[in-house]
């Protein structure tokens, strides 16, 4: 496998893939400008070839409103083919949804920062009373479980 290099272009010579299927709302595109002012650049686009965009397109929709930068970071991934680059364009996307937060340790480490994380989306889980977030869910009816010994064939509930 080839190492990555980042390299430096001009954002006006990144192209969108017109096909992207992620959503990028306005009240993100606005979290990720923020985010870049704050920590800066630190995740390069991904492009293929003739700058395509793979994986990034709401870090360049952020920059497009950002005046102060003009070159943005990016590694470029022209080996993928095109099958491979559009299904890690879907992975890549895909997988940052896949998981949640473990709210305890979450909680204990916004408790521990001196920086606005509600700029971030973070308002939410400050102080979640994790029972009250399911306290209007419908009651899940559940078949009652039984099992059978394997010893005496006998059944039972658990």
């Amino acid at each position: 496998m080839e190492q990555l290099k980042i390299e430096y272009v001009d954002k006006s010579e990144l192209k969108q893939y017109a096909n992207n299927a992620k959503i990028h709302t306005a009240e993100q595109i606005e979290q990720i400008k923020r985010s870049i002012e704050e920590f800066g650049f630190n995740d390069p686009v991904a492009v293929w070839h003739d700058n395509e965009i793979i994986e990034g397109h709401g870090r360049l929709l952020a920059v497009m409103q950002m005046d102060e930068i003009q070159e943005v970071p990016i590694i470029r991934l022209d080996d993928l083919t095109d099958e491979e680059r559009r299904a890690y364009m879907l992975t890549h996307n895909q997988l940052t949804m896949n998981t949640g937060f473990d709210f305890a340790l979450l909680e204990e480490e916004l408790e521990n920062l001196d920086i606005d994380m509600s700029e971030f989306g973070f308002e939410e889980y400050e102080h979640t009373d994790i029972d009250g977030l399911f306290a209007d869910a419908p009651e899940k009816e559940t078949e009652e479980k039984q099992i059978q010994c394997p010893h005496c064939g006998e059944w039972f509930t658990p």
